[in-house]
């Protein structure tokens, strides 16, 4: 398959550039990828989509403010977005500066220690902070928002990018499908029959970085670190052991699972993952998906026609464009049912 299968046109103003007021109040467009219909609903309405005994799997990563300015020595400015944390004060980050910075050389940051820049680590660079980065991030970084949202994040992005279950810190990117769910969201999913159990993975500033390759089996993801604990292993198998469906909300936590069942069944797991998934991938633990609308050409949107089908998933985009739903990270959600076609035989799961 070619990165130019997976284009569509979307008008610019289309791009939802801040959340809408409460975080349920966005629409919801449910795509069946068994015949390829769709229905327009709201948020609201997905607790009418569950069944009762399905299972819930939401991200908890906390996304860190992993943005920081700071200047070199020669007085240029720099911008750093923190990639991961490695520990003994290293990071690895990206940069941005008229000119690449000298390894040896220093990033003077605001009311901070500088930083030395240590070498270049493929795409990243590798930051010698001389403390926790992540404390100095967290002091005196902003949130990272999408660079597509072309605008400096704010106040208020500090509480609506992050969902309302974040704990563990680690993210420079939100799951987004979880920035819908507000407290009363979640207990009308808990009423209507489903459960509600948690993975982890840290979704780095890769996220947002273009499939550069026409023939997309050439892509290489970048390592993000999952965790998916005992208990939503457990859950997971009660959750198939009543007949339920497995949920996933988000791309990220798709990965997390399927990352975990790599093996042939799931089971605990943490750990670097790679997983990437496009159409032909058959989907071990996923029955259903709560996920946004991703970029042109993206690996989500891979992700998600592998899911769905090809052309069932780009022709509820066209629809999408035409109702004029809000797309990316703080824009409207969709409820994905699979094409059976994607679908490993459940008891392999």
């Amino acid at each position: 398959m070619l990165r130019s299968d997976f284009h569509y046109e979307l008008p610019e103003e289309l791009i939802a550039r801040h959340p809408t007021a409460r975080r349920s109040d966005s629409r919801l467009l449910h795509l069946d990828g068994r015949t390829g219909a769709v229905v327009d609903r709201q948020f609201a309405e997905l607790p009418q989509l569950l069944r009762r005994g399905d299972l819930l799997v939401c991200n908890d990563t906390r996304v860190i403010p992993a943005r920081l300015h700071g200047r070199k020595d020669t007085g240029g400015r720099v911008e750093i977005l923190l990639e991961r944390v490695l520990g003994d004060g290293r990071a690895l980050v990206q940069l941005r500066a008229s000119k690449a910075p000298a390894a040896g050389s220093r990033i003077h940051l605001p009311d901070e220690a500088p930083a030395t820049v240590v070498g270049r680590e493929g795409d990243f660079w590798l930051l010698d902070f001389g403390a926790d980065p992540a404390a100095v991030f967290e002091r005196r970084g902003e949130m990272p928002l999408p660079p597509y949202l072309h605008r400096p994040a704010e106040d208020f992005d500090r509480e609506r990018y992050q969902t309302i279950y974040a704990r563990a810190p680690g993210a420079v990117a939100a799951p987004t499908a979880g920035l819908h769910f507000d407290p009363a969201a979640v207990e009308a999913c808990e009423r209507a029959g489903a459960a509600v159990v948690y993975v982890t993975l840290h979704v780095g500033a890769a996220t947002f970085q273009p499939v550069r390759v026409e023939d997309v089996r050439e892509h290489r993801m970048h390592a993000e670190l999952a965790e998916v604990p005992a208990g939503t292993c457990e859950a997971v198998a009660r959750c198939r052991a009543r007949g339920g469906r497995v949920v996933a909300v988000g791309t990220t936590a798709v990965r997390a699972l399927e990352s975990a069942a790599q093996g042939g069944h799931l089971e605990p797991y943490a750990g670097d993952t790679r997983l990437y998934i496009t159409p032909g991938y058959r989907f071990r633990v996923v029955d259903a998906l709560v996920t946004n609308f991703h970029l042109p050409e993206s690996t989500l949107l891979m992700l998600v026609c592998a899911f769905a089908g090809h052309g069932h998933v780009l022709t509820a985009y066209r629809h999408a464009v035409e109702a004029r739903y809000r797309f990316f990270s703080y824009g409207d959600a969709m409820f994905v049912e699979p094409d059976p076609a994607a679908l490993e035989p459940r008891e392999a799961a």
